[in-house]
């Protein structure tokens, strides 16, 4: 007997054997069968849809969760576009600490709102004696005021304040680190939002790094959040490279570096697993760090790498060496050219051909380097959200040569290249249905066309977000697809993606997620 049954709905399977189907058999958490396989057998549970559409539950294959989940319970800034209304919200939340010597924290920050960035000596006055920490919306900068600069040693750079990249991680480390618990509960505030965008499981971009880090015990504040069920989806944890650490292996091993006992890629069960190692090269373009072969529109510098790139590239080589699948940061092209000329020196030393590395954001790729990335098998995992929230503003950065380079889809394609979707959540909009509408007409909120001829269909970004986004996180064989044998992770829509004009992709209703065969929040 089966355990569900869902019967009356169509079925999208993204199964090229079995592209539709109409009815679905569930048991012990796994889809058993499509249609005639199933319509005979009785089922505990019988489930009519009524004609609604059914996809592989999405995957986003790049997510903060946490720092997701603090945002969503941290003082903002956003929409401010004066400095005296930004500096308000800002003395506001000071007065409601009211604990002097102690740190509040801000997000929603974005300079480009406010026309420039916030000053130190701004922040002063109204600080209160507190350590202010106002993160920026990209997550690779932070205005901080006087008290927190004279903690700082002499030579960390920053601009009347702020600080980018490298600095702003000498700033955090001057924080207690915040507790599993409450790493823990922001897991699950930012997973039901993710859960009721029909998003079944992600990739975390990154646990326990100066960059993006929470607490260096941040593996176990995930397992907190299992152990108190807050973990409604699946997710794949990437561990930052700034974790690893030399160690003595057997020299017939050939690992240089590791986490402690080797834990690596693979590590774990089908709800919570240890998967790439984060490398960050370069920056964004939001805080204008991504780093660039060529300078920014009318701006005098080409962003920054975040290290020289011969320990970029080494650190590369050693997460290879170590037996990892990489995911190698690098937004601007510059950055590109670090990770590509790494992890061809890598395969080269120890071959890998089913290491399966990515490139994370792939944000400016020249055509020059797509050959590459065919070449070497690395996966693109961009963020559509992107350029539909943020397009307007880089592609006046990029300039007319460089704007239709911009999250790439169809050259990627094109190319043999694996496209995959993700949203780098909190820092855009987390929506798959509004990136998938994105990849297909590339127009910003505006209404710009940002690269029109990098369109995709509707069926390829689909694609991105279910069985490209399995395979980039090695779980093909158990996700992506509806197809007999793998997880009953399914999103119930109201209408059909591939049926409706595009330019209503987005605002199609999503009206339940299941998770093992069963629907979340029920």
């Amino acid at each position: 007997m089966l355990c569900t049954k869902i019967i009356n709905a169509r079925f999208l399977t993204m199964d090229p054997d079995h592209p539709v189907a109409r009815q679905l058999g569930i048991w012990q958490g796994r889809i058993v069968g499509l249609d005639e396989a199933v319509a005979a057998l009785p089922a505990r549970e019988v489930i009519d849809l009524q004609g609604a559409t059914v996809l592989p539950g999405f995957i986003d294959a790049h997510v903060h969760l946490p720092w997701t989940g603090f945002t969503q319970n941290t003082t903002s800034i956003a929409g401010c576009t004066r400095i005296d209304d930004a500096l308000a919200i800002v003395a506001d939340a000071v007065a409601r600490k009211n604990t002097p010597g102690a740190w509040v924290s801000i997000v929603g920050y974005d300079q480009r709102a406010l026309g420039r960035h916030l000053t130190a000596a701004e922040l002063d006055t109204v600080s209160q004696g507190h350590k202010l920490y106002v993160l920026h919306d990209s997550g690779h900068g932070c205005v901080v005021n006087t008290a927190v600069l004279d903690l700082l040693a002499a030579d960390v750079p920053h601009e009347n304040g702020f600080l980018a990249e490298g600095a702003m991680g000498a700033a955090r480390a001057l924080r207690l680190p915040y507790s599993q618990e409450e790493v823990a509960e922001s897991i699950g505030r930012a997973a039901r939002t993710c859960l009721a965008e029909g998003i079944t499981a992600c990739a975390e971009a990154g646990i326990g790094g100066a960059l993006f880090g929470h607490t260096p015990v941040e593996l176990g504040a995930y397992q907190l959040a299992r152990e108190k069920d807050l973990l409604p989806l699946r997710v794949q944890l990437m561990v930052s490279a700034d974790r690893l650490r030399p160690v003595g292996a057997h020299e017939a091993d050939g690992i240089p570096k590791a986490l402690d006992l080797g834990l690596r890629t693979g590590f774990g069960d089908d709800w919570l697993s240890v998967g790439a190692l984060k490398i960050f090269t370069d920056g964004g373009m939001m805080a204008r760090t991504a780093a660039l072969s060529a300078p920014y529109e009318g701006l005098d510098h080409a962003g920054q790498l975040q290290d020289d790139p011969e320990v970029l590239a080494q650190s590369i080589v050693d997460g290879h060496l170590g037996g990892w699948q990489l995911a190698v940061h690098a937004i601007g092209d510059r950055a590109a050219d670090v990770a590509l000329d790494a992890l061809e020196r890598a395969q080269r030393l120890r071959p890998r051909p089913g290491a399966r590395h990515r490139i994370e954001h792939a944000g400016l790729i020249r055509p020059d380097q797509l050959p590459r990335i065919a070449r070497l098998g690395v996966s693109a995992v961009v963020q559509p959200g992107f350029l539909r929230s943020f397009g307007d503003d880089y592609a006046a950065i990029m300039g007319a040569e460089r704007a239709p380079w911009l999250y790439r889809g169809r050259g990627f394609l094109d190319h043999g290249i694996t496209l995959v979707g993700s949203s780098d959540r909190p820092v855009t909009d987390g929506s798959p249905l509004r990136a998938v509408q994105f990849m297909v007409e590339r127009a910003s909120a505006s209404g710009r066309l940002i690269g029109p001829d990098e369109g995709i269909t509707v069926d390829e970004a689909l694609h991105a977000y279910t069985v490209a986004g399995a395979y980039a996180c090695h779980w093909e064989d158990r996700a992506g697809s509806l197809t007999p044998g793998k997880r009953a992770d399914l999103v119930v829509l109201g209408d059909d993606p591939r049926g409706v004009d595009v330019s209503r992709i987005g605002d199609i209703e999503v009206v339940a997620t299941y998770v093992d065969g069963r629907e979340a929040g029920k």
